[in-house]
């Protein structure tokens, strides 16, 4: 028989006499707590007992079939999934969840439970063990229900985060992905749920249940990368050079540096917006997980072996970010950054910055230059980007016989807003990034003129993507994401993010003019096919990639 937790003391309960369960029957018995609990006699004469619900999906244990391991176990099988238990220890040996098993007795005639359970302790840390065990194969199920037993026990869903991006961190092989960004923003619901929302349980469990499985996929039976040792003291000029030769152990180094001499995310945020922005690297990305790094250490509160895992994560992203204002669409940035203290102020209309090329739209961002208000320029440039998003030409997405270069999604118009709001936010601590940042808006302007619909107006608004109020929308969209049902991660994780950047811009901005613009480009976003998978385009795009091989 299985013995009792020694740190619970047994609680040995009397169910039923011992000759009402005859060899080879079983019965149900439910506890003066409720719980249903089944009860076997096996041929030998011992009785076994567990919980009656199947970990799996709750079908009754009591229908399932007793039969004889190959190592002699006494195996329970589900007969709904063909899980089975070692009706001995709980164990499952095929399946997920562990089976709660209760140590029985005969004593006078009658059959009795030990049903104390285990210390809280112990079983939020089982919890978390099995969450992170269901990561190869994405249990998504089980995932949420070790977070509903850890949350049961007394346990907190911050600790199975925190543990999960320990776990995940150096299996993401070139760093911070949307998990991190999403993290935060899934956080920030669980903690300021919207309106519509009642903050009851199971809208909390989605939040960070949404949260840990964006890591786990992105780390699914990937293999570890683990990040190079060794600390250095902190210097901000020595970080910048060390990301920008790509020297990943060279950053980590200072990296730790800093945690090891106390300084907190606030004061090293500047530092990594710096990075971010040195170029405009990695479609915006950088620096959007750079501003949610803020977010989610704040949210977390993590302890300093999370937090060492999330700068880690984002650390290496920085360094192994694509540079694009390397490439020839983007050559006049680097001129256009260098030119910008001699900028006249003059600011351009947000419909010429919607319309025109990259080296166009730079060259009248740099004119405004370091004698503009940049939170006046901002405004023209975000202005732009909603119309550019509200006007997104759906036609491209749904191309398959155009080269890779004109390869556009919805996803390409998001980022031009989500990472306006990051370049905001971080320059509240780093106003010297300002330059860079709106110039690299004007990046993305450039590019996506060309696959917007030159046919309708700048500004005008269809009627059937029209908001009245901003605000409630956003949280009305918020409250329908607690079940958004999209099955990848990345495009519920763009619907969250992007909805926050503008929710955000709304709450703090709310005298910018183009909020209702963005709005409508948001419901329009919303309601519209996403292509995610080009069969026929990625076809012929190979075919003639390999025929123009050397």
């Amino acid at each position: 028989m299985t013995s009792p937790d020694p740190d619970s003391a047994p609680r040995w309960t009397d169910l039923l006499a011992s000759d009402d369960l005859a060899p080879g029957a079983r019965r149900v018995v439910k506890t003066d707590r409720g719980k249903q609990i089944a009860l076997f006699r096996l041929d030998d004469g011992s009785v076994r007992a567990c919980n009656n619900q199947c970990p799996h999906e709750g079908y009754p244990l009591s229908q399932g079939s007793v039969s004889k391991g190959a190592d002699g176990a006494c195996l329970l099988t589900c007969n709904w999934h063909n899980w089975k238990f070692d009706l001995e220890s709980g164990e499952t040996l095929v399946g997920g969840d562990r089976l709660r098993t209760y140590p029985t007795r005969e004593r006078a005639g009658r059959i009795e439970l030990d049903l104390a359970d285990p210390p809280a302790s112990e079983v939020a840390r089982r919890s978390i063990a099995a969450l992170l065990d269901s990561f190869d194969r994405h249990e998504y199920d089980r995932m949420a229900r070790e977070l509903a037993r850890l949350e049961k026990a007394g346990g907190s869903a911050d600790d199975a985060l925190a543990a999960t991006i320990r776990e995940t961190a150096d299996r993401l092989e070139y760093g911070a992905t949307h998990a991190l960004p999403a993290a935060a923003d899934w956080l920030r619901l669980a903690r300021n749920p919207a309106p519509a929302s009642t903050n009851a349980p199971e809208h909390r469990l989605v939040a960070y249940l949404e949260a840990i499985g964006h890591f786990a996929w992105d780390g699914q039976r990937c293999p570890r990368h683990p990040f190079p040792g060794g600390t250095a003291d902190w210097d901000e000029a020595a970080f910048l050079a060390a990301v920008e030769a790509e020297d990943e152990a060279g950053a980590l180094a200072r990296m730790r540096g800093a945690l090891d001499a106390g300084l907190t995310w606030d004061a090293l945020e500047p530092s990594f917006a710096r990075a971010a922005l040195a170029h405009y690297a990695d479609f915006g990305h950088s620096a959007i997980y750079t501003y949610k790094t803020r977010d989610l250490i704040a949210w977390l509160a993590p302890d300093r072996e999370t937090l060492e895992a999330i700068l880690a994560m984002l650390t290496r992203s920085l360094v192994l970010a694509p540079r694009e204002d390397l490439i020839p669409e983007f050559k006049e940035y680097a001129p256009s950054l260098a030119a910008w203290r001699a900028g006249t102020g003059d600011l351009p209309a947000a419909e010429t910055l919607a319309r025109d090329s990259v080296r166009k739209v730079l060259a009248a961002t740099r004119r405004a230059g370091a004698a503009a208000d940049p939170l006046v320029l901002y405004d023209r440039l975000l202005a732009a980007a909603a119309d550019q998003m509200l006007r997104f030409d759906l036609s491209w997405q749904a191309r398959t016989d155009g080269p890779v270069s004109q390869n556009v999604t919805w996803l390409d118009f998001t980022h031009a807003l989500t990472f306006g709001n990051a370049v905001r936010k971080l320059a509240e601590r780093a106003p010297d990034i300002w330059p860079a940042g709106l110039l690299q808006i004007g990046c993305f302007l450039g590019r996506n003129a060309a696959f917007t619909d030159r046919t309708r107006e700048y500004g005008t608004v269809p009627e059937a993507w029209a908001v009245d109020m901003p605000e409630r929308f956003h949280a009305d969209v918020l409250d329908g994401l607690l079940d958004h049902g999209e099955f990848e991660y990345i495009v519920s994780a763009h619907k969250l993010k992007l909805t926050v950047a503008l929710a955000e811009e709304a709450v703090e901005r709310p005298e910018a003019p183009w909020h209702g613009l963005a709005a409508a480009a948001l419901d329009r976003f919303l309601h519209s096919p996403l292509k995610r998978k080009h069969a026929l385009r990625t076809a012929r795009q190979s075919i003639d990639f390999v025929r123009a091989e050397a």
